[in-house]
């Protein structure tokens, strides 16, 4: 994710708590997703969509952080 900005996410990783906890929640629903569609049966169709969507939010939020930052 966002690969020309890979040594301002790693500084503010360290440097930033908020930053932080949307990274690592970013990174745990991409593996949830992972997991529900490995598995998936039609009726977690809806829950992975709802995932996908808070994911690309959390996605968003980190870039407007990164933009901010840089």
């Amino acid at each position: 994710m966002f690969p020309e900005y890979r040594e301002l996410m790693t500084q503010l990783k360290s440097d930033d708590a908020h930053f932080l906890k949307a990274f690592n929640k970013h990174n745990a629903l991409d593996h949830q997703i992972k997991e529900l569609e490995q598995h998936s049966a039609s009726d977690s169709n809806n829950q992975i969509h709802e995932l996908k969507k808070s994911k690309l939010h959390l996605k968003e939020e980190i870039l407007s952080i990164l933009k901010k930052a840089g």
